[in-house]
């Protein structure tokens, strides 16, 4: 049974200082500004994205910012205030935006999954043949899956720049992760590593990566 709850509070409990989250029920539609405006959306989606950016505006009280919009940039990744940087994550019974102020983080990323199998189907696009080798159950797949969804939403707010799942070996270390670039992505080089943790709490499984500057 999910419990939205605990991996929220687990997620809480996880951020280092100066980051703070906020959370909002993604099956709410909540109001959104004019900035914000979603054309043609299914309902559904609706309330995903505007759970989400209530859950950034809360966040956004807490580091005593005034509520302010998020837009939607080309590419539907979210158009962040100047000073800030986050990440939004939804899923069935969560929603969780962590944000934190430019100046201390570069990129942030947070991503959140029901602990469910991923279909073996998906590894091949997902896992890199390195990563295979050692993913024994669907459950491990999930885990990298995570890891690397939480890793491109970090490095995103640096490099601006698209690219699929086979851009980042992943090496899981426990509750810690370490994603590996394997092509240059605009400031990193290949080699290069983002540094991340698991948290896991009431059926889900979230990825935590941070960017200091």
């Amino acid at each position: 049974m999910l419990d939205a709850k605990a991996i929220l509070g687990a997620i809480k409990a996880a951020l280092a200082p100066g980051l703070v989250m906020g959370a909002a029920d993604p099956k709410m539609l909540y109001p959104v500004l004019p900035e914000e405006a979603l054309t043609g959306a299914v309902p559904s989606r609706l309330a995903e994205f505007s759970a989400g950016r209530t859950a950034a505006r809360s966040a956004m009280g807490q580091l005593g910012h005034k509520p302010l919009a998020v837009p939607t940039g080309p590419d539907r990744a979210p158009v962040w205030p100047a000073a800030l940087t986050g990440s939004v994550s939804h899923c069935a019974g969560v929603c969780v935006a962590v944000l934190g102020q430019r100046a201390l983080w570069s990129g942030i990323g947070i991503d959140v999954e029901p602990d469910q199998e991923l279909e073996a189907s998906l590894w091949p696009t997902i896992l890199r043949p390195e990563e295979q080798a050692f993913v024994q159950s669907g459950y491990d797949a999930l885990r990298i899956f995570v890891a690397k969804e939480a890793a491109y939403k970090a490095q995103y707010s640096k490099t601006q720049t698209l690219f699929d799942f086979h851009a980042l070996s992943m090496t899981v270390n426990g509750a810690t992760f370490s994603a590996q670039f394997q092509i240059d992505v605009g400031p990193f080089r290949r080699f290069d590593h983002l540094q991340g943790q698991f948290i896991c709490a009431g059926g889900y499984t979230a990825a935590l990566v941070t960017i200091p500057v």
